[in-house]
């Protein structure tokens, strides 16, 4: 994956765009929902940078197959998660293709104003808590996103996404949703969170 990432990166910089602008978010849209991403082969690049746990207020990717996949109506076979809280057995966290690449990057948005600092390194994190996206409806997108992940159910190893790549990882679709199309779980999800702010 950080091959791709590179790649990604070295095509902004020569369009001389930079992450987190306008600009460089209407060229991530034209041209990265339509790649074709072969996941497998994204989670075994030995390039990437691979975790033994996940801390919350970074984010991760990796392949997962769940305990009650049977009592699901749907699910995300490659969540792309910022971990909420950390538990014995697994995250609470957020998995952002449960909305799409638009509100996404809103929600991103919402939430870089919890940044522990802005170097924008492996230093940088989401002072991020449950009470803290309850408290408010400042972070209502976050709602349909909110899943509990079982370390025993991960089948993949889990890669840390840098966060300078945060956004071009929110416009690469690399979702894969069992049991209903992406598009119709997105949409029910912002339905979901216009009406109701949940």
């Amino acid at each position: 994956m950080s091959k791709l990432l590179d790649k990604i990166n070295e095509d902004l910089s020569k369009n001389k765009l930079e992450v987190r602008t306008r600009e460089a978010r209407v060229w991530l849209k034209n041209h990265l929902q339509r790649l074709r991403v072969n996941r497998t082969s994204f989670l075994k690049d030995k390039s990437n940078h691979f975790v033994r746990r996940m801390l919350p207020g970074r984010m991760y990717f990796y392949c997962y197959d769940p305990k009650t996949k049977e009592s699901l109506s749907f699910y995300d076979r490659f969540p792309m998660v910022i971990p909420v809280k950390k538990y014995g057995d697994g995250i609470l966290g957020l998995n952002l293709h449960y909305l799409p690449a638009k509100f996404r990057i809103i929600l991103l948005d919402k939430l870089y104003a919890l940044l522990n600092n802005e170097a924008y390194d492996e230093t940088t994190r989401l002072r991020l808590t449950y009470s803290l996206l309850e408290g408010t409806q400042r972070y209502k997108e976050f709602r349909p996103c909110l899943k509990r992940y079982l370390n025993n159910y991960l089948d993949s190893r889990v890669i840390e996404i840098p966060i300078n790549d945060w956004e071009i990882m929110s416009y690469l679709p690399v979702e894969q949703f069992i049991g209903e199309r992406a598009s119709k779980v997105q949409k029910q999800s912002i339905q979901s969170v216009m009406t109701n702010g949940i």
